[in-house]
Formats: C-alpha cells, sequence, structure tokens
C-alpha cells in the first residue's frame, strides 16, 4: 500500500514541476523584435494585435494593402506592416534586409509563419498540377524560403521560430496541396529544430485543427470545389455518380459544424506561449477536434485510420458496378 502511495505523490510531483515549468517565462522581452507573416486575417491578424499589446516591436506582414491599411488602423504607431507575397523570392530578400536593416545588432527574436492557403480540396483524380503546385508554394516553400532569410537575424538573438502547420500535418483527409504542404511543413520544422539547438534557437510548431477563418470557409471551398465538379469529363462524373457532389456538400456540412472552432485565440496563445516560455514545447495541439479526434486517429494503425475516415465518405457510383 505504501508503495502505491509514493508512487501516486512521485507523479503528482512530477506533473506539478512539469506545469510550473511550463509556467516559467522570458524576462525582459519588451521591445524585442518578431516578424509575422499572413496578417491580414485570422491568426497572424489577431497575433499582430496581441502582440503590440504586450510591448513587442512587431513587423506584421500582409498579402494586400486593405490589409496592411486596417491593422495599421487598430495597432499602436510601433507596430509596422509590409507587403510580402512569401511566393516572390526577390520580395522575400527584400523584406529580410528591410527588418535587418531594422533590428541592427539586436537581432530578431521572434519569426511566426503564419501565411498559408487552403488550396482546392477535393479527390486527386479531379485535379492537375497547379492544383497542388499554389499551396505547397505558399504553404512549404514561401515558408522555407522566409525562415532561410531570416535565420541569421534569428540566431543572432538566440530567438524562437513558430511554425504553423496543421493536424492536416499529421493525417489527410481530403486530396489536394493542403496536406502534402503542411507533412512538409513538419518534416522541415523537425529537421530545424535540431539545427537550431546547437545556436540556441528554438523552434516550435503549433498544429490547429479546424478553426473559423478565412482560410477554412467551407462555403468557399464547397464553391471552388463544384466548379471543378462541373468541368470534370464525363466518364469521372459517372465513376462518382450525378447525385455525389450534392451529398459529399451535405457531409461536409455536417461534419463543419461539429468540428469547427470558432474561437481562434487559443491558436495565438500558444505562438505567445512559444515565444515567451523559457521551455517551450516542441508541438502545440490545438482546438478540440484535434485534441479528442485528429491528433489520436493520426496515431492510429492505416487499417484504422482509412475504416474511420472512408465510413464517413459518400459512397461512389462505380462501387455498385462490381
Amino acid at each position: 500500500m505504501l508503495f502505491y502511495i509514493l508512487l501516486f505523490l512521485g507523479i503528482v510531483s512530477l506533473w506539478w514541476h512539469w506545469r510550473a515549468r511550463d509556467r516559467t517565462k522570458v524576462t525582459n522581452l519588451t521591445g524585442k523584435y518578431i516578424f509575422i507573416t499572413g496578417c491580414d486575417t485570422g491568426f497572424g491578424n489577431m497575433a499582430a494585435k496581441v502582440f503590440d499589446k504586450k510591448g513587442f516591436r512587431v513587423f506584421a506582414s500582409c498579402l494586400t494593402e486593405t490589409g496592411a491599411k486596417e491593422l495599421k488602423a487598430v495597432t499602436s504607431k510601433q507596430l509596422q506592416t509590409v507587403l510580402l507575397d512569401v511566393r516572390d523570392s526577390d520580395s522575400v530578400k527584400k523584406v529580410a534586409a528591410w527588418v535587418k536593416a531594422e533590428v541592427q545588432s539586436e537581432g530578431l527574436w521572434g519569426l511566426v509563419n503564419n501565411a498559408g492557403i487552403m488550396g482546392l480540396s477535393a479527390p486527386t483524380d479531379w485535379l492537375d498540377i497547379e492544383h497542388f503546385r499554389e499551396p505547397i508554394e505558399v504553404n512549404l516553400i514561401g515558408l522555407i524560403n522566409v525562415t532561410i532569410n531570416m535565420l541569421p537575424l534569428i540566431k543572432k538573438a538566440k530567438g524562437r521560430i513558430v511554425n504553423v502547420s496543421s493536424v492536416g500535418g499529421r493525417i489527410a483527409f481530403s486530396g489536394g496541396g493542403y496536406f502534402p504542404s503542411k507533412f512538409g511543413v513538419e518534416g522541415f520544422n523537425d529537421s530545424l529544430r535540431r539545427d537550431m539547438k546547437a545556436f540556441g534557437v528554438k523552434v516550435c510548431c503549433i498544429q490547429p485543427g479546424l478553426f473559423k477563418t478565412a482560410l477554412s470557409n467551407p462555403g468557399k471551398i464547397m464553391k471552388e470545389k463544384e466548379v471543378i465538379w462541373n468541368n470534370l469529363p464525363p466518364d469521372i462524373k459517372k465513376q462518382y455518380g450525378e447525385e455525389y457532389f450534392q451529398k459529399d456538400a451535405a457531409k461536409k456540412q455536417k461534419l463543419s459544424k461539429i468540428c469547427l472552432n470558432k474561437d481562434i485565440s487559443p491558436v495565438v496563445q500558444c505562438m505567445e506561449h512559444a515565444l515567451t516560455s523559457l521551455h517551450p514545447h516542441a508541438h502545440y495541439v490545438v482546438g478540440q477536434d484535434a485534441k479528442l479526434f485528429w491528433n489520436l486517429l493520426s496515431r492510429m494503425p492505416a487499417v484504422i485510420q482509412d475504416f474511420l475516415l472512408l465510413w464517413n465518405r459518400v459512397e461512389l457510383a462505380v462501387s455498385h458496378a462490381k
């Protein structure tokens, strides 16, 4: 009996120590420089506002002039916006040179790689290579390019790199370029984390579930998918069945209502912990759907993953022909 009491006390002690360690913050962060991509809307937009209020000197990159103007109107004079398309290598180099001139010898404390797009989500045989290319160019190649160009400044400050991936980087539940891009982000993040340990740079990965942002707008996704469906060759439509699109849209809408996280602030809270904690996590799984379903499913055998994911899909007309 004494053994079990001591074991229980030991577990509680370890848990308490871990919790106390997790809450330890880096001191003297006020005025530190951080660079955030994708600040027009969503996670990046909220993060820029939150970190600006907390005293960081924020460089917020936006894709559009409208996004930059709207963000600047609601933040302090200390926050600076810059236009950046992460697909444009010359633009990335110019922005990195501008940041270098701004931070000078202090370096860059934080880089938050948040910019991303969903791209078309549809069965693979509906798509061509261009449907894959854009999300991979933005979500993966763009992220790597920004990181490489900012890395000397991060190393100088012994700072932090925060890469926004997705539970879609752990398990692919639809066709299209989004999931390959996020699997790539996970691989790049892990190798970068190990490469940077010797330099005192900490690298973290955030894996959100399905959150209510412009990127994951279910209505927009289904409209894009409908355009592809309407232009499919007759033989492909015949294989799927004429009612496939309507039935699939109904199922996706139902799943979205179950999984969608409406409050995006937990993602920004993870960004904050990654930038300010003395002991940041290597991975942050965010969202009830991610924690309770997708993360667990990603660790299961492929046969269970396939069964559960295919169970929710519309049966194809070709299946009835067998």
